[in-house]
């Protein structure tokens, strides 16, 4: 058995991870990271659309229409 385990230890977990105040506390703190990635999620979100808009529209001005498709670069 691992240290910190101890005596007693099954006696206190009642099959759901979050039970008691450590379980809560993790919840909490589970919460808050999702809460923080979805904020970072909708501000990062209209970088990344519009460095997608400005790479197709580069595409489309380097297209050469001798030789169709060429690729990205």
């Amino acid at each position: 058995m691992p240290r910190g385990m101890g005596r007693g230890y099954s006696r206190y977990n009642r099959g759901s991870p979050f039970f008691g105040s450590y379980g809560l506390l993790d919840l909490l703190i589970l919460i808050g990271i999702l809460y923080f990635l979805f904020k970072l999620f909708l501000v990062a979100l209209p970088y990344a659309l519009g460095l997608v808009l400005l790479l197709a529209l580069r595409l489309f001005l380097r297209r050469d229409p001798r030789f169709g498709f060429c690729g990205p670069f």
